[in-house]
């Protein structure tokens, strides 16, 4: 069976939030360790996590947060970032501490 994405709105539209808060969890669970708004493409930025429609990497936003910067700041001197973006790479690093922090490290030395 074949349903369209309009067909599942309005699908999960009906739903209490009770169910719609379990659906939320298994969608999660299924998409794994993705995160929206992130991407690493090879041969893009060294493979690093950059902001998806940029080419800015995650770890150069986290080093600027590190060193003071506000988000205000950041969009600011970043204009085709939103709000969304930092919050996307705020979550990506929460979860991959370690992995950002060796790149902000290797970024450091060169």
């Amino acid at each position: 069976m074949t349903l369209s994405v309009n067909k599942f709105e309005a699908l999960i539209s009906e739903l209490s939030l009770t169910k719609k808060a379990k659906l939320l969890n298994f969608i999660s669970k299924e998409l794994g360790e993705t995160f929206p708004g992130i991407e690493k493409t090879t041969n893009v930025c060294g493979g690093s996590a950059c902001l998806i429609r940029t080419r800015i990497p995650v770890w150069t936003l986290v080093s600027f947060k590190k060193q003071g910067l506000s988000d205000a700041v950041l969009l600011k001197s970043y204009p085709s970032l939103r709000k969304q973006d930092l919050n996307n790479a705020w979550a990506y690093y929460k979860a991959n501490k370690k992995e950002i922090d060796i790149d902000i490290q290797e970024n450091a030395e060169a």
